[in-house]
């Protein structure tokens, strides 16, 4: 176990350095000049032009500039963002929060709202709830999330102001953006529920348990849910990236506060710096996630640790 938990520390370490080296060459490719466009007015001088590259490091060459960059990275400097005057740490640090709490939120609401529709479908296999279900399902993968957002803006902040329409961070201002991202994983949920708890009935201890003529919902408790909820474990560090990357539109959608908003402002004015901060941040958080999960399932299933 140890050195598995070593192995996978290391390939977190290997994919950290290979993100940081791909967004890093990557930002670079977008076409204009970041002296420039943090100068604004000011950009004709050339002088103020060529101090700015100074400054920023850009006058270097671009294998200087990565190792100066991850050098401080490792020592927790992140750089300083000219575009907001402060810290690329501190903007993490506001940011940071506000997006933890919508991920946490839209999480939650798809695994439980997702289950429940998966264990109704399977229960109620090829019934008319389980087709209905199942389209709903469909439904919650395929609406796109800004589309969805605006919906929501638009029926429960404006026709029926029922919560905040924009920038809410409180609960209220919560509610819309965790469905609006949390929409798709629910469908996800629900289908793959549904595949688990059908191939949970068809076991033989299953079956053996029905014969001995144990009551069927303590059947369902006892061998298929239990059985069937184990494999939701292994698509939650999957879920948890996605919904990461999910908030970059939610956030921009509801002008609420998070990195994912702040990434998508930085990419705008070319902050460098704080671009790579997020991306390098959001990669290593679902390595980590993933980790915790492989670590976690040989805990809740002996099984897969014997083998």
């Amino acid at each position: 176990m140890t050195n598995y938990v070593l192995r996978r520390l290391l390939s977190i370490v290997a994919l950290a350095f290979g993100i940081s080296v791909l967004v890093f060459l990557i930002i670079r490719l977008i076409p204009g000049d970041p002296a420039i466009a943090l100068l604004g007015t000011n950009a004709g001088d050339a002088s103020l032009v060529a101090r700015l590259h100074h400054q920023l490091g850009l006058d270097q060459p671009v294998h200087v500039q990565y190792l100066r960059w991850i050098g401080n990275v490792l020592r927790g400097n992140f750089g300083y963002s000219y575009g907001d005057q402060r810290t690329v740490s501190s903007l993490l640090a506001a940011n940071f929060p506000a997006t933890i709490q919508l991920t946490l939120a839209g999480l939650a609401l798809s695994l439980i709202f997702g289950s429940l529709l998966g264990v109704l479908a399977a229960v109620r296999r090829n019934r008319p709830a389980d087709t209905v279900t199942m389209g709903v399902a469909l439904t919650c993968m395929s609406i796109p999330s800004f589309w969805l957002g605006l919906l929501l803006i638009l029926l429960f902040a404006v026709k029926i102001p029922i919560f905040d329409v924009v920038g809410g961070t409180s609960l209220k201002g919560l509610v819309l953006p965790a469905v609006t991202l949390a929409l798709g994983s629910i469908g996800f949920n629900a289908r793959f529920v549904r595949s688990s708890v059908i191939n949970a009935q068809q076991q033989k201890h299953v079956i053996t348990a029905r014969a001995k003529g144990i009551t069927a919902w303590q059947v369902f408790r006892k061998h298929v849910l239990r059985n069937a909820m184990l494999p939701i474990l292994t698509i939650v560090g999957l879920q948890v990236g996605q919904l990461i990357s999910g908030v970059v539109i939610v956030e921009t959608v509801f002008s609420r506060p998070g990195i994912g908003r702040l990434l998508v402002q930085s990419i705008l004015s070319k902050d460098y710096l704080t671009v790579q901060a997020v991306v390098l941040i959001i990669a290593v958080i679902y390595a980590v996630t993933n980790l915790l999960v492989d670590l976690l399932y040989p805990v809740l299933d002996p099984r897969v640790g014997n083998r």
